[in-house]
């Protein structure tokens, strides 16, 4: 297994991680019966992140931020390791979007601004230069 997809891996299992984190609160500050609910509007009022609270609402948005981001990242390590494009600089890249990702935990739940922002952009710019490496 090259590096990348060693990152990869982590980066997966950093997304379950990240799952628990906002699972266990919202369940207990709004009861499985909400939780594991078709969370149709009609029944809940608003929709389910309207009802976390603050802090359990970051970890949920954090934890969708990660599924978005990594979409791209799997596609960029994908691309360059199918490719045979791996280098020290797409692993660096790799370990950096992985760092990032982890530092982006507590910079949304805490509200470190511009910090979180910055913190996206640089495993956004990791990943980015994983793929335009791949096409050079």
């Amino acid at each position: 297994m090259t590096p990348e997809l060693t990152v990869l891996t982590y980066a997966a299992l950093l997304q379950c991680i990240q799952f628990a984190l906002m699972a266990i609160p919202a369940n207990m500050e709004l009861g499985t019966g909400k939780t594991s609910s078709p969370r149709d509007l009609d029944r809940l009022g608003k929709p389910m992140i309207e009802l976390l609270s603050v802090s359990t609402a970051r970890l949920a948005r954090a934890m969708n931020n990660h599924f978005e981001a990594l979409i791209l990242f799997t596609i960029a390590i994908t691309v360059v390791s199918l490719s045979d494009k791996t280098t020290a600089f797409t692993t660096a890249c790799a370990w950096t979007y992985l760092g990032a990702r982890v530092l982006y935990i507590p910079a949304y739940y805490f509200g470190w601004t511009p910090w979180r922002s910055l913190i996206w952009f640089a495993g956004f710019l990791a990943t980015l230069l994983i793929l335009v490496t791949a096409l050079i």
